[in-house]
């Protein structure tokens, strides 16, 4: 095969790898979730503040659309957390959402006695998270996790 055709053949091979590659990696969604960072008790009306942290294992950009669960402290509903943040999450990154309510009794009840002990609390997120970009989706969530005092900050939990 003379030199030409050699030359000729493999610009032709390199360019069609180089077209197979051109469409980049490929587009991954899987579903999002979320777990509490930080809670705070509020002095004086007793009231909790929540950063609930949306993380995105997508390698595209990821909108939150609405939330729907039910924060629980050691089993028993402290709150319902609804909303609909529209919140764009960059792929695999993370943002935090801020909830402030007043909580059960019962989860008033769990919370003072593991912070009067300096002990953890168990806690559940249940319900559903929804999507709009980068597809309409509904995904479960259900994420258990424990809450400890954070040294030096009173009434705060991490």
């Amino acid at each position: 095969m003379p030199a030409s055709r050699r030359a000729a053949l493999l610009c032709l091979i390199l360019a069609a790898c180089l077209a197979a590659c051109s469409g980049g990696p490929p587009k991954r969604v899987y579903p999002p979730s979320a777990s509490v960072q930080e809670l705070s008790i509020l002095e004086g009306n007793g009231g909790w503040k929540l950063n609930l942290r949306m993380q995105n294992f997508s390698n595209v950009p990821h909108t939150i659309s609405a939330i729907k669960a039910q924060f629980l402290i050691e089993g028993e509903v402290a709150a319902t957390l609804d909303r609909a943040p529209n919140l764009i999450i960059s792929p695999q990154g993370a943002d935090i959402e801020e909830f402030s309510f007043s909580p059960s009794i019962s989860a008033q009840t769990h919370m003072a006695a593991a912070l009067a002990d300096g002990r953890s609390v168990r806690y559940e997120l249940r319900g559903d998270l929804e999507s709009s970009a980068p597809d309409k989706r509904r995904d479960s969530l259900k994420f258990e996790g424990q809450l400890w005092p954070v040294p030096g900050l009173p009434g705060v939990l991490r």
